[in-house]
């Protein structure tokens, strides 16, 4: 094992600057000149061609972060939003035409050849890759999508709702789907969904429009639809739109059994019938809803404590950012919704965004994205920006590996061990049932991009069908069919990052088999771990797997195995 620490240095600046601060394409445009154009006459001037470049590719790319944090925090400040949009009009469509350019160089270079294969194939494999779909007919089409995908946040941001006369974000809402209070629950169920009912038609204009672009920058690119475009643009090399049918198919043979089984246990144990949607978050009478924590700061004391337990490494990362300013936890009206990790290229400490508001839930969240900010830590020292560039099917291990490996670490957030045991069951639930709602939608994403001439009507139908076919008996949602019909509406991936789902499958089934490995041996598991996130996107994502100790697989077989270790795990709890 490497000696590591999270005492991360910011880059420092040898190619750009120590002051320079992205104001317009004026002055950033002569850097981008100057590297289209410099002569690369022997191998060494190709390597600091692309050190140099790589500099550039940092700089750019946390301006551009923080522009978009910044927005997402506050979604009534329209002047953050402006910063934001100008980026996306006038900065990112100028770099697009000199990032083609540059790609041309490097591939053309005799001194490519003189390379180290291993060290440099994925990420040539990927500067191909983005030779084969630039297009210049989509450069302006690409700046109206960055804009446009994040109308989904101004819209979400705003959605509120009042409980006993006390305003609520949705996020802050939704605790109250815990209370022993039937009456409540589903009050407030009814509630959050009349709002989203609200904007189901901005909703829906939205997405529609959104369609309409990326068909039409997958047409330009010559691909049939815009899914098999964004296949090649997010570097699926390793498996195809089958292997994604077949992950549908084996959740429906697998994990909707044990789905079941969760349901009908929890209806046993809340001793009513039938169990409506509003039930499922809800504990027997008696039993009080889990508090792991009640402010954001308490929220983050206590995490870094699990985290220091599990590993001192993976608890300095937190309390670094902590120190940079780099976590905004708590919910709040006007903020965006959801919860993200922003890696920050030049500072190499990351962003963590989140809308905490007390809940179980928001444990998991805080450790996922933990996950996400170690995996930045630990891949900042790579030489280069692109081999940074980890594929999503490995960030998303990191992320889902952390919620398991830190349960047996949590009693930093509860003190008796009957709420512990509680907390654990609540993550191998979760862990089970976000299967069938990933293929839903996958499965949903494939059939709008296969079939883009639809109408609102066929969408809605086919939405509701493919519900239907990975839903469960147990619950009961009758006369509910209006609020179910805008359920894709609250998965804010399908606005901004189309396509980016099928990973959270992938990479649950490879967090279930790192934490196979850590049931056997834990100081084993996590420095594979480390070993296999050191790497970053320098290996293919079967490479990174192996390196994890783990198998690229995606097999209705491979994923049985895995459902059964997780359902006798649940059976010891």
């Amino acid at each position: 094992m490497k000696n590591i620490t999270a005492e991360i240095k910011k880059l420092p600046r040898r190619y750009l600057p120590a002051d320079f601060k992205l104001t317009t394409w004026e002055a950033l445009e002569p850097f981008f000149k100057e590297l289209s154009e410099r002569p690369i006459h022997v191998k060494e001037d190709l390597e600091q061609w692309m050190k140099d470049m790589s500099e550039l590719e940092a700089v750019v790319s946390e301006d551009a972060c923080w522009r978009q944090i910044n927005m997402t925090r506050d979604t009534t400040d329209t002047k953050l939003e402006e910063v934001f949009t100008f980026f996306c009009m006038e900065i990112q469509p100028k770099m697009q035409p000199y990032a083609d350019k540059l790609n041309k160089k490097l591939v053309k270079s005799p001194f490519i050849k003189d390379l180290d294969p291993k060290k440099y194939f994925t990420y040539i494999r990927n500067v191909k890759k983005s030779i084969e779909l630039f297009r210049e007919a989509n450069i302006p089409i690409q700046a109206e999508l960055s804009v446009m995908q994040q109308q989904y946040g101004v819209i979400a941001g705003k959605m509120t709702i009042e409980v006993n006369g006390q305003e609520f974000t949705l996020q802050q809402a939704s605790k109250f789907l815990e209370s022993h209070d039937r009456n409540l629950r589903e009050e407030v169920y009814r509630k959050i969904n009349e709002r989203r009912l609200q904007d189901k038609d901005a909703m829906n204009d939205l997405y529609s429009k959104l369609m309409e672009k990326r068909q039409q920058v997958a047409h330009n690119a010559g691909f049939e639809n815009y899914r098999d475009y964004k296949f090649a643009e997010l570097g699926r090399f390793d498996y195809t739109k089958e292997d994604c049918f077949q992950f549908h198919e084996a959740v429906k043979l697998h994990v909707i059994p044990l789905v079941e089984k969760i349901y009908q246990r929890k209806k046993a144990k809340l001793g009513i019938d039938p169990l409506r949607p509003w039930d499922t978050e809800a504990e027997p009478e008696g039993v009080k809803p889990l508090t792991p924590f009640s402010t954001g700061d308490e929220l983050l004391e206590k995490s870094v404590k699990c985290l220091r337990s599990l590993n001192p490494f993976f608890a300095d990362c937190l309390v670094k950012m902590k120190s940079m300013g780099h976590l905004d936890l708590e919910s709040r009206k006007g903020k965006a919704p959801g919860g993200y990790n922003c890696p920050l290229a030049e500072s190499g400490a990351p962003f963590i965004f989140m809308n905490a508001a007390g809940q179980m839930h928001d444990v998991t969240t805080m450790v996922h994205e933990s996950g996400h900010a170690i995996h930045s830590f630990l891949s900042h020292e790579l030489e280069l920006s692109a081999f940074k560039e980890y594929p999503m099917e490995i960030a998303e291990v990191a992320s889902m590996s952390m919620e398991l490996f830190t349960m047996d670490h949590w009693d930093a957030f509860f003190d008796n061990k009957e709420d512990l045991q509680r907390a654990k069951e609540h993550q191998l639930e979760r862990t089970i049932t976000i299967f069938p709602w990933i293929a839903i939608i996958d499965k949903f994403q494939h059939w709008v991009y296969e079939n883009s001439n639809h109408t609102i009507e066929e969408r809605t139908g086919k939405w509701m069908e493919i519900l239907e076919e990975f839903s469960t008996n147990v619950i009961d949602f009758t006369g509910l069919d209006q609020y179910r019909e805008i359920g894709w509406q609250r998965q804010l991936h399908l606005f901004e990052v189309p396509f980016y789902y099928i990973e959270y499958g992938i990479a649950q089934l490879g967090a279930i088999g790192m934490w196979m490995q850590y049931k056997q041996n834990p100081q084993q598991a996590v420095d594979n771990y480390i070993n296999s996130l050191s790497l970053g996107g320098t290996r293919t994502l079967p490479e990174l797997y192996s390196a994890a100790g783990l198998k690229f697989d995606l097999s209705p077989a491979h994923i049985k195995t895995l459902m059964e270790f997780v359902n006798v795990e649940m059976e010891k709890l």
